[in-house]
C-alpha cells in the first residue's frame, strides 16, 4: 500500500522533531499504521532557516497556501502557530478534503468551534493532541479511555514555564522577577513570556480540555485568566507552612449543584494539599488529574513541550489518522468526543459565582481587635475560617502579617469582604488572596 503523504507547514522545532521522529521510528511506524507515512513537502516562510532546520532531503516551498492544497497530500500539519494565517490554512486544507493535524492550541480555543463544523460538512479529522501537555496523552485519555465516565472535574499543571518558575522560587526563596530572568536565560520562557506567566497558554489548553470533558463548544472568551506574575516569595513560604504548594492551575468542574447547571473554566495560582501527587510536580514538567464517576481520579504526567515530545503527540496523530483515513466518517470518534449533533449548551459560569476555599494575607497594625474586626466581616458574609496564622512582618514590630484559610465560598461574597476588609484603617496593605483546591 503506498504511503500516506503529509504536508508540514512550518519549520520549527517541532517540525524538526517529526521529521526526525518519522525517520527513526518508520519501520514501528507503519506496523501500527498499516502503512508509511512520509513527508511529502514543508512550507516555510525562510527556505534558508527551514533548510538548516529539516536538512536538504525534505521538498521546501515558501509557498504555504500551494502545500495546504497540494493534491497529492492526504494530511496537512499545521505547526506556524497563532490564528490569524493558520486559520486560514487549515481551512483551505479542510476545503480541500485533507485531513489536518495541529499542535495549535490557540486556534482550537479561538476558533475551534468553525474549524471542526468545516471538518464535519467535508468529511475529514482533525486530531489536536500535542495542543494540550505536549507529549502527555491526555486528549486521547478524554475523548477515548475516559469515555464511560462522567467527568466531574479536570485540574492541570499545563504551563511548563510557569511551573518551572513557581518550583524555583519554592525552593530557592527568591522573587518572582529573579526566577524569570533565569527560566529566560535557560530557554524556559520567551523573551516575551506574557502568553505563559499570564496565563494564556494555559487557559488555551483548559478551554480545549473543557470542551471534550463536557461536551460544550469551546469557549475561550469565556473563561477567567489570572498568572502568576504578582505572586510573592513570601506567599508560596506561608502556604508551605500551612502544609500546601502554589500551582498556576487550568481547572474546570461540572457545577450539578446550579439550577440547570453550570461550568467552571478558570486558570490561576491554586494551593494545593502538598500530599497530593500533582503538588510534588516540579520543574518545568506538566500534570492533569481528571476525575470521572466510574474511576475516579487519574493522572497524566510527562513533558508538555520539546521538539520530540509534542513531536511524539503529531506522529500519534498522524498514525491515528492514518488508521481513519479510508473509514466512514460516521464512524470516527468525533472531534470533541461527543456527536457534533449533542453538544450541550451549559454555560460558563461567570468568576464571580465560582465556589471555592481561599488563602489570605493580610499585613495589619499589631494592636488589638485586629483579628476580631477581620473575622466578623468574613462572618457577615457567611465565609467560614478553617485556619488563621500570624507571623511578624519583617523588623516592623507594629505590623504582623496574617494568614487566613478559608471554607468554601462563592467568589462574589469574596469580594465583598475583600472590599471591607481592605478598607479597615488596621489594614496596611493591598490584600493577598489565592484559591484553594483541596482536589479530593
Amino acid at each position: 500500500m503506498n504511503p500516506i503523504r503529509i504536508g508540514l507547514l512550518g519549520a520549527g522545532v517541532v517540525s524538526s522533531g517529526v521529521v526526525k521522529v518519522l525517520e527513526r521510528n518508520q519501520a514501528e511506524i507503519r506496523r501500527r499504521a498499516g502503512r508509511g507515512i512520509e513527508v511529502a513537502q514543508v512550507g516555510a516562510r525562510s527556505l534558508d532557516k527551514a533548510r538548516a532546520a529539516l536538512g536538504s532531503g525534505v521538498a521546501i516551498t515558501a509557498d504555504l497556501d500551494a502545500v495546504a492544497t497540494d493534491p497529492s497530500i492526504d494530511i496537512i500539519v499545521e505547526l506556524i502557530g497563532g490564528t490569524t494565517r493558520a486559520k486560514e490554512l487549515v481551512l483551505k486544507a479542510i476545503a480541500a478534503g485533507k485531513h489536518v493535524v495541529t499542535a495549535n492550541k490557540a486556534l482550537l480555543a479561538v476558533h475551534g468551534t468553525e474549524i471542526f463544523a468545516a471538518a464535519s460538512e467535508r468529511g475529514v479529522m482533525v486530531a489536536f493532541e500535542a495542543a494540550v501537555a505536549g507529549g502527555v496523552p491526555i486528549i486521547k485519555a478524554l475523548r477515548e479511555g475516559l469515555t464511560a465516565n462522567r467527568i466531574q472535574w479536570i485540574a492541570g499543571i499545563i504551563n511548563g514555564t510557569t511551573n518551572f518558575i513557581l518550583s524555583e522560587m519554592r525552593s530557592k526563596g527568591l522573587d518572582f522577577d529573579v526566577v524569570l530572568k533565569e527560566a529566560q536565560r535557560l530557554g524556559y520562557a520567551e523573551a516575551d513570556p506574557t502568553f505563559d506567566i499570564e496565563g494564556v497558554d494555559a487557559a488555551h489548553k483548559a478551554t480545549i480540555m473543557s470542551a471534550i470533558a463536557f461536551g460544550i463548544p469551546v469557549q475561550f472568551d469565556k473563561a477567567y485568566v489570572e498568572g502568576i506574575s504578582k505572586l510573592q516569595a513570601a506567599d508560596i513560604t506561608y502556604a508551605e507552612q500551612l502544609g500546601y504548594r502554589i500551582k498556576l492551575l487550568g481547572i474546570t468542574k461540572r457545577r450539578d449543584d446550579l439550577p440547570g447547571g453550570g461550568i467552571e473554566l478558570r486558570v490561576h495560582p491554586t494551593l494545593v494539599p502538598e500530599k497530593r501527587l500533582i503538588a510534588n510536580v516540579e520543574g518545568a514538567m506538566n500534570a492533569v488529574v481528571v476525575h470521572g464517576d466510574a474511576v475516579g481520579s487519574t493522572l497524566y504526567y510527562g513533558k508538555g513541550a520539546g521538539s520530540e515530545p509534542t513531536a511524539s503527540a503529531v506522529v500519534a496523530d498522524l498514525v491515528d489518522v492514518t488508521r481513519l483515513h479510508t473509514a466512514d466518517p460516521d464512524h470516527r470518534v468525533p472531534h470533541l468526543a461527543f456527536q457534533p449533533d449533542a453538544l450541550d449548551s451549559t454555560p460558563i459560569l461567570p468568576i464571580e459565582d465560582v465556589v471555592t476555599s481561599f488563602y489570605l494575607r493580610l499585613r495589619v497594625a499589631d494592636e488589638a481587635g485586629v483579628l476580631a474586626r477581620i473575622t466578623g466581616i468574613l462572618a457577615e458574609h457567611g465565609i467560614s475560617i478553617d485556619a488563621v496564622l500570624q507571623r511578624e512582618a519583617g523588623d516592623n514590630e507594629n505590623q504582623t502579617d496574617l494568614i487566613i484559610l478559608t471554607h468554601d465560598t462563592a467568589e462574589g461574597r469574596m469580594n465583598k469582604a475583600t472590599v471591607q476588609m481592605q478598607a479597615l484603617p488596621t489594614v496596611l496593605q493591598p490584600i493577598v488572596r489565592i484559591r484553594k483546591e483541596d482536589l479530593n
